[in-house]
């Protein structure tokens, strides 16, 4: 009997072990398995190069700023490959055209699984082929929406073209189409899926007809969907849990707002962001944080505990710091400090999460410019791709960059930490960086 209760343990812990191990071993979606863009654990490489600590490097075919993900020896991959073009470049304007770049080619839009451990390609699987009648901005892409996974099947998300949800052989299970988004000034989609438990939740706000929509992730049939008073913005929502109930969370210009998980019954709502949001939310400790910095600045740190109702000018919001905020690139929240890039720029800010006290501001990065892609963090250590360029610096309270290290590519998607990999996908190629 003994003997049993003694086994019976170790096969537990054995168990708890491995699920941990799991865990940490997944970015699942867009902004990491925590959605604040840091993992809990992992020891990528601070130096690294084209020829230093380089596991891999596999080129991508087509065109993708979309983040991948990775599912324990799998990373998944989104890009669109110009094909066939179709009459006259005059017709929809020239492909340099700012601030929106049409195409005159019909695009095939592709969902690509990479072996995490050779970086050999297991399979493309073309998920949709057309011509897009909208543009995209010059410095976006036709695949710009990060997909999802919860391990069993892969969700790949081409905004307009719909979603596709997919097996880990290729195989297409269920798609839904939501139709065609109308974002200002042409400046293309964006904004990504959030998977929670067995929901899958779309932010669709457009010049159009804006909506906010989840979707049972085993079917694509929708579970609820709920109008939305709102034009174009580009962020991602965000599902938590409190005081035992789930609310789904989403940024916009007009308000921030929190719908019921199971009903999309609104539930509280905030103004005071600036328009074209593109920052996620994020969250940990009871506290929210939402942010902005198109034509002005704006973040706000929410106590969700104290959120109902419309809590503008409440006590639910604990602080708020209106400067130096992002346009595009998201927040990174960890240990319990808040890291944000200015606007478009290679300026890095620090703030106490509980507290919004700043321990530093607009320190600049050297060697980068402009950028797009959203900081990513493990222990010590900030990781900031750009253009031929990944920065890594010291997390905490005083500024510290570590490392410059070069490369010959671009880079808008945001880098992946997973256990002791460095995984970036830049303009041309899929890169694996690791000390072992």
């Amino acid at each position: 009997m003994k003997t049993c209760k003694i086994f019976s343990i170790i096969i537990l812990l054995s168990l708890m072990t491995n699920s941990f191990a799991q865990n940490i071993s997944n970015w699942p979606q867009w902004r990491g398995p925590l959605a604040t863009g840091a993992v809990e654990k992992g020891n990528p490489p601070v130096e690294f190069s084209e020829t230093k600590n380089l596991k891999w490097k596999t080129p991508i075919p087509g065109k993708g700023h979309a983040t991948p993900v990775v599912w324990e020896k799998n990373i998944i991959v989104q890009t669109a490959i110009p094909t066939t073009e179709m009459g006259d470049s005059t017709l929809k304007g020239e492909p340099s055209r700012m601030p929106g770049t049409s195409t005159n080619f019909i695009q095939d839009f592709k969902v690509i699984l990479v072996d995490r451990e050779t970086g050999k390609i297991k399979w493309e699987k073309t998920v949709a082929k057309e011509m897009p009648i909208e543009d995209t901005h010059k410095l976006g892409s036709w695949a710009s929406n990060s997909p999802c996974t919860d391990g069993e099947f892969i969700y790949a998300y081409f905004g307009s073209r719909g979603i596709f949800c997919l097996d880990f052989e290729g195989n297409i299970i269920w798609q839904k189409d939501f139709g065609q988004i109308l974002k200002v000034m042409n400046f293309g989609e964006g904004e990504s899926p959030f998977l929670y438990k067995d929901r899958l939740f779309f932010q669709w706000d457009s010049e159009d007809k804006s909506f906010m929509v989840a979707l049972d992730k085993k079917t694509g049939e929708e579970v609820w969907r709920v109008d939305r008073n709102e034009k174009s913005s580009w962020a991602t929502p965000f599902a938590v849990e409190v005081n035992g109930k789930v609310q789904v969370i989403t940024s916009a210009t007009n308000q921030v707002r929190s719908y019921d998980y199971n009903t999309g019954e609104l539930l509280w709502t905030s103004t005071g962001l600036t328009r074209n949001v593109i920052p996620n939310p994020v969250y940990a400790d009871g506290i929210l944080y939402v942010m902005s910095g198109f034509r002005g600045n704006a973040l706000q740190a929410i106590d969700l505990s104290k959120a109902k109702g419309d809590i503008t000018g409440s006590d639910a919001i604990l602080w708020t710091y209106n400067q130096d905020t992002p346009y595009t690139p998201c927040p990174l929240l960890m240990d319990g400090k808040l890291y944000f890039l200015r606007a478009n720029n290679g300026e890095l800010t620090c703030l106490d999460a509980k507290t919004g006290k700043m321990f530093y501001s607009k320190e600049k990065l050297e060697g980068v410019g402009n950028l797009y892609s959203s900081p990513s963090g493990v222990g010590e250590r900030i990781y900031i791709a750009a253009e031929n360029i990944c920065v890594v610096l010291k997390a905490g309270e005083n500024f510290e960059i570590i490392s410059s290290n070069e490369l010959s590519d671009n880079f808008h998607a945001s880098p992946i930490i997973v256990d002791n990999e460095l995984i970036l996908r830049g303009f041309e190629s899929l890169y694996c960086f690791s000390e072992e």
